[in-house]
Order: C-alpha cells, then sequence, then structure tokens
C-alpha cells in the first residue's frame, strides 16, 4: 500500500473521506495538504486529530525532501474538482472550468465516471473529462441592500 492509501486508511479512521492530497508552494514554503470531507462537515478538532494521526506516518516515509509543513483541511466551499468522484459529490454547485482552452460557467447537473451536464442558460451540454484541464466550484455572493 502506498502513502496516500494509508493516509487515506487514517482519514476513514476518524470517519472521514480523502478528498485529495496536493504539494504546493505558499510564501516560499512547501505545504504538504490534505483535504478531507465529512457528512456533516469537517472541524477542527478532526483536522487536528487526523494531523497528529498522519505526521508520524510522515515521519517514517516522507512524501518530500527537505523541509515542509502538513496541513489537514476541508477542501472548503470553493474547491478544485480533479476525479470524477468530485464532480460527483459537487452536483448542483456552480462550476468553473476550462474545456479545451475556453473558459465556461454553469450549474453542474450530472455527472458519471464518463463526463459531466452543465447548464449553461437554458441549455444543458455534455463535457467529457478528457476535455477539461482544470474545474472549481465556486460561490456567488448575492448582495441585496
Amino acid at each position: 500500500m502506498g502513502l496516500s492509501g494509508q493516509i487515506e486508511k487514517i482519514v476513514e479512521s476518524n470517519g472521514a473521506y480523502l478528498y485529495d492530497i496536493e504539494t504546493i508552494q505558499d510564501s516560499g514554503e512547501t505545504i504538504f495538504r490534505v483535504y478531507v470531507t465529512k457528512a456533516g462537515g469537517v472541524n477542527l478538532e478532526l483536522c487536528a486529530e487526523i494531523s497528529n494521526e498522519i505526521s508520524p506516518l510522515l515521519d517514517v516515509h516522507p512524501p518530500l525532501s527537505g523541509r515542509y509543513f502538513l496541513e489537514v483541511s476541508s477542501p472548503g466551499i470553493e474547491r478544485k474538482l480533479k476525479k470524477p468522484n468530485h464532480f460527483k459529490s459537487a452536483v448542483g454547485e456552480r462550476l468553473k472550468f476550462k474545456y479545451d482552452g475556453e473558459r465556461l460557467k454553469g450549474i453542474l447537473t450530472k455527472a458519471d465516471d464518463n463526463g459531466l451536464f452543465i447548464k449553461i442558460g437554458d441549455r444543458e451540454l455534455f463535457f467529457d473529462y478528457s476535455g477539461v484541464s482544470k474545474a472549481k466550484t465556486y460561490f456567488e455572493w448575492n448582495s441585496r441592500r
């Protein structure tokens, strides 16, 4: 079992699901970020518990060479979608995405293992995953005064 599989087991033992793992650079620091989801939401205590359980694993099997920081968090309301399961869990949400180089946005109405259906205006269109280079949910604020 690889490192991501071991991390997934730790996350699931805490009643959550592994959403994604990424390594990023932020202000000159390397961050190994583990995103988790859970029905009813993710709280700080859950993230701390998962972090405390993953940390010893990473001491033995470092994910990177050199210095890095571990972060465990929710993917948030505006989150990247990469895998079919990410799209399936975001049905009904607003989506910005890049398809064959064109920037589009609409409401994600359906997703399966082959692609996604987006309502743009009054039309519902199918897009296969192979043409999607970036996708992200977004929240639209309604400010009424």
